[in-house]
């Protein structure tokens, strides 16, 4: 469902004033608007309108989830329905179509709603259902960037990155106009690409996290790189630097563990929030015999006392049976895909 003119809706707590429009006329020219609801432009709108939207929503029975603020969630007996926000668009799943159809004609008194139907199409992601799962896919968004960059003709490649390859230091001249031109040849052989999410998936989360020491030319800091499945439907990825250099390559290895813990620890709250019961232990795979060692004693070695106490908090999920990490040849590290520049191979 989508809200028509959806910041118009919040109801502003503080004192705030604005010129007269064009078209009013006064005989002073000191008057000014006393705003009594939100107007678009103002930093206050999108929360004054969130507020509004949690409000009503609250009051029919939903309950907001602390993994995700966005989320609401309502059960009552065996009826089951949860909401998904983002600004002035929701989506709405549920059990109960009869249910559903009620909370629907609720939100279109409460605000002036757009029934959009099924979902098909969300924020650039195209929803395709079929009997054995869904697929997501983001194709007509691919297209419209190759369109933008003038590269619907261009000549694609099978893979986005050359193997083992590094960006180098270079003093040269900058690029008036930058295009990561490899990674839109590669988009243009595979436009259609996309998730697949099974229907008989089995809810259990499994990670893969990877790191790559000192990878930075520029500043040194290592790469962590993890990839997360909920049965075998990836669910959530990132490459991101971490904030500090490590020492050793065993060192930054263990701080992409406790960094994909917290995700993994995330999912499962969230997973909660959706009704998922998560009761066996996430599987966690690395191809690092050694951060595995000061996973499971972090005391194993001298050159770990260092170590800020955040990064242990691997350690404590692992010996509260939440997670279980596992050593996976570095051949089936599917993470290694954010961390290192690979071939088609």
């Amino acid at each position: 469902m989508d809200v028509h003119n959806a910041f118009l809706h919040g109801d502003l707590a503080e004192e705030v004033y604005m010129q007269l429009p064009p078209g009013f006329s006064t005989t002073s020219s000191s008057k000014v608007c006393r705003l009594r609801k939100s107007l678009y432009g103002l930093r206050q709108a999108p929360r004054n309108w969130f507020a509004k939207l949690a409000g009503a929503l609250k009051s029919f029975g939903f309950d907001q989830s602390y993994a995700d603020y966005s989320l609401f969630t309502f059960a009552s007996h065996d009826i089951s329905i949860r909401v998904l926000v983002y600004v002035d668009d929701l989506i709405i799943a549920g059990n109960n179509t009869t249910a559903i159809s009620a909370f629907k004609a609720y939100l279109s008194r409460c605000f002036h709603m757009k029934d959009l139907g099924v979902l098909k199409y969300f924020l650039g992601i195209e929803i395709s259902r079929g009997p054995t799962g869904m697929f997501l896919s983001q194709r007509k968004h691919t297209l419209d960037i190759l369109a933008e960059t003038g590269l619907l003709g261009a000549k694609p490649t099978r893979y986005p990155i050359d193997q083992n390859h590094r960006l180098a230091l270079d003093d040269g001249p900058m690029y008036s106009d930058p295009a990561a031109t490899r990674v839109l040849r590669y988009l243009k052989g595979h436009p259609s690409q996309g998730i697949f999410l099974r229907r008989n998936s089995a809810l259990q989360l499994i990670a893969y996290c990877d790191s790559d020491w000192g990878a930075c030319p520029l500043t040194r800091p290592s790469l962590t790189g993890y990839f997360i499945f909920l049965g075998g439907s990836p669910i959530s990825w990132k490459t991101i630097k971490q904030h500090i250099v490590s020492r050793s390559s065993a060192e930054a290895e263990y701080r992409s563990m406790a960094f994909t813990c917290c995700e993994l620890s995330w999912l499962k709250a969230l997973l909660k929030s959706l009704g998922v019961s998560h009761s066996l232990p996430m599987r966690l795979y690395y191809d690092s015999q050694a951060a595995l060692y000061i996973a499971a004693n972090p005391v194993f070695h001298e050159r770990t006392k260092h170590i800020e106490i955040d990064c242990h908090y691997m350690p404590h999920q692992i010996h509260a049976g939440n997670i279980a990490a596992s050593h996976v040849r570095t051949s089936e590290q599917l993470a290694d895909i954010f961390t290192k520049a690979l071939g088609r191979h």
